[in-house]
């Protein structure tokens, strides 16, 4: 009787993604858990969407190779395999930037989605923090070899406040679930099949729900955008800090884009990976369209500070104050404790080791500050 008793499967699941080992609770999927080792081993993800169910399984840029499945059942997968939609098992070892073939299938995805995207960044609103942008500079080849005609769409009116720019759409699909897990009524989503397959709203209907701002939020290229902040400025001349106010309709918590004493645009929070922090309560943090579209005055909110700017974004330059700045001690470097720190004064004769300089008057010049001269009326 002992041995037909299943075994409790064990509380966490140990997975091993690059040569990092760590443990995860079961359901976690592999991006997820990449995400927690962070750095370059998490895979781009232009589809998926943590506050979005169903989310994923569009772009195919997250794809990793699996060499192990797990303890039990170690072979490998065959294919490389959507780390957005796979969960890990126990033992488990995933391959991400450590596997020719996910570099080269991500190199072929991003050829793939650049094959109908124009080549408009440097009027594009979207420029300076595009997902598209990043994944292309890292995976992008030097040219095209499309030599066909590429599709082009008409611009589409989709209310007061957004503008539709299909040409640049992706087909992640993230604004179609945005609207229809977010509002009462979805108006718009996928028409046609194949090439001709595009976002548009059924005989030219507006955008008109207290939350359908969101889609601007989560859109990864410049597909969708803000008409209120259409070609005012770029994005690196503002400068970005939190605010609140108490509203009524969502959870009041933003960033306000400002440059001067103007503001130019609302958002909503967003983490690392582009996608909208949680309120207090657990919940995402979805700002309604009077935050973001009506509120453009410093005086109708409290600001919390300034906004925290990845090191490697372009939004961080002239805000070197509020950058992730690294952690690294020369012990952490070395991987161990160094044996000599050199002590300037005893090597070099330019400044006297008994002399403190914020005594002297004036900059530490050498009109100022002669050794020798000093030295002379000491023993003076």
């Amino acid at each position: 009787m002992a041995d037909e008793i299943k075994q409790q499967p064990p509380a966490n699941f140990k997975v091993t993604i690059d040569n990092v080992t760590l443990e995860v609770p079961p359901g976690t999927t592999i991006l997820q858990a990449a995400r927690l080792v962070g750095g370059d081993v998490t895979p781009p993800a232009m589809c998926f969407y943590t506050p979005l169910k169903g989310s994923g399984g569009k772009c195919r840029t997250c794809l990793v190779e699996v060499s192990k499945g797990s303890e039990k059942d170690p072979r490998p997968m065959p294919k490389l395999v959507a780390s957005c939609r796979t969960t890990v098992m126990d033992g488990m070892e995933v391959k991400s930037i450590t596997s020719e073939r996910v570099i080269a299938a991500r190199n072929s995805v991003v050829e793939f989605l650049l094959i109908n995207h124009p080549l408009d960044c440097p009027i594009c609103d979207q420029a300076g923090e595009c997902d598209l942008q990043d994944l292309s500079y890292e995976h992008g080849k030097e040219g095209s070899r499309y030599e066909f005609k590429k599709r082009v769409f008409k611009k589409h009116n989709l209310g007061k406040y957004i503008q539709l720019h299909m040409t640049r759409c992706i087909l992640c699909y993230r604004c179609v679930f945005t609207a229809d897990q977010l509002t009462n009524k979805r108006q718009h989503g996928i028409l046609d099949r194949g090439d001709h397959a595009e976002i548009a709203t059924y005989i030219e209907k507006s955008l008109d729900n207290e939350f359908i701002g969101n889609v601007i939020d989560v859109c990864p290229v410049g597909a969708l955008t803000d008409k209120t902040f259409r070609f005012k400025n770029r994005v690196w001349f503002t400068k970005p800090v939190d605010a609140h106010r108490d509203c009524p309709t969502c959870c009041g918590k933003v960033t306000l884009w400002a440059r001067g004493p103007e503001v130019l645009r609302v958002t909503a929070r967003k983490d690392q990976w582009g996608e909208i922090l949680p309120d207090d309560d657990g919940k995402t943090g979805w700002i309604c369209n009077e935050c973001r579209f009506e509120k453009k005055d410093v005086k109708d909110w409290i600001i919390d500070g300034p906004m925290k700017v990845a090191r490697h974004s372009v939004i961080g330059a002239n805000h070197y104050e509020v950058l992730d700045t690294p952690k690294e001690t020369i012990d952490e470097v070395m991987g161990r404790a160094p044996k000599l720190l050199m002590d300037i004064h005893s090597v070099s004769e330019v400044n006297d080791p008994n002399v403190d300089l914020s005594k002297i008057d004036g900059p530490a010049t050498g009109a100022v500050f002669n050794h020798k001269k000093m030295i002379g009326e000491k023993k003076d």
